[in-house]
């Protein structure tokens, strides 16, 4: 359970003071500090948010789970007597991704170091496509390394994904990539040098399609999930947003939804126990906020 702390100076030493009640989140447990004097709520992840921790976190859900901002209006219009704007979902959702992307970071993910990585074009905007770089641990299926560039493909954003599956907390036996061209020198410059052991130097594997007829199936079956979300993504037309919506499916792919083939959420096959209960998105906001 979380400590309860004054949001002024920082101290643990309170009483209860009964209720605020509002509109949309209900009664709310109000507090005096001894220390200084001031009047506090405890701050969970929604202090001073107008609207319920559970309509909040059930928009995140159904944007992720492939509800357009717009279609998530709507539904709760349907269903709840306030109102909520389309852009208020996508607010709700860039402030909570960064939340709680900031607490997974500090995770330790147990992976199994098969790994498969590949790139896509997003759709951002008419006549130019963005690249999201994409790493996937097959043993667990978790998505440990992500990068989205707003330019073409190039040798330097591949040394830079390439850095990014390093620093991922475990040495990878292989990595699995396409036959792309940038691929070879990013995986030696990040991966390979005179001092280190060759033993301790993981495999680049290439699978060049044309050659052998088979498609990277295994990261191929993530980026169709990730396309297939992304068609209907409005805050995706604006570059500074378009990295926060791509990490929150990341976030879903992860802790919220279990995988098809395994049944299990990949998260949880990696051995992070968290305590999300049913609501994950929820429960991920709280472990967040402490």
């Amino acid at each position: 359970m979380k400590q309860i702390k004054c949001l002024y100076c920082g101290k643990s030493n309170y009483v209860k003071i009964g209720f605020r009640t509002t509109e949309n989140r209900g009664k709310i447990q109000r507090y005096r500090c001894k220390d200084c004097g001031k009047k506090f709520t405890n701050d969970e992840g929604f202090y001073r948010m107008r609207n319920s921790e559970s309509k909040i976190t059930q928009a995140i859900d159904l944007y992720f789970s492939n509800l357009s901002s717009r279609k998530v209006r709507n539904h709760f219009r349907r269903h709840l007597e306030h109102n909520t704007s389309h852009e208020t979902v996508l607010n709700w959702c860039r402030k909570y991704v960064l939340k709680v992307s900031k607490f997974v970071d500090t995770l330790k993910p147990q992976l199994s170091g098969q790994f498969y990585a590949d790139e896509t074009e997003i759709d951002r905007e008419k006549n130019h496509n963005d690249i999201f770089w994409c790493n996937v641990d097959w043993g667990t299926r978790y998505i440990n390394a992500t990068l989205y560039s707003p330019y073409d493909q190039n040798l330097e954003d591949a040394t830079d994904f390439m850095e990014k599956i390093k620093q991922s907390k475990k040495l990878p036996k292989y990595i699995q990539t396409d036959a792309g061209v940038f691929y070879p020198t990013a995986f030696k410059s990040v991966f390979y040098s005179n001092k280190g052991k060759r033993d301790e130097q993981p495999e680049h594997i290439i699978n060049n399609v044309s050659k052998t007829g088979r498609h990277n199936v295994r990261i191929e079956s993530v980026f169709m999930k990730v396309k297939d979300r992304t068609q209907d993504f409005r805050g995706l037309k604006a570059l500074w947003s378009a990295p926060i919506l791509m990490q929150g499916i990341i976030l879903q792919h992860n802790f919220i939804e279990q995988h098809t083939t395994t049944g299990q959420i990949p998260s949880e096959l990696a051995g992070l126990k968290l305590d999300c209960e049913v609501n994950r998105w929820l429960g991920l906001i709280k472990l967040a906020s402490k």
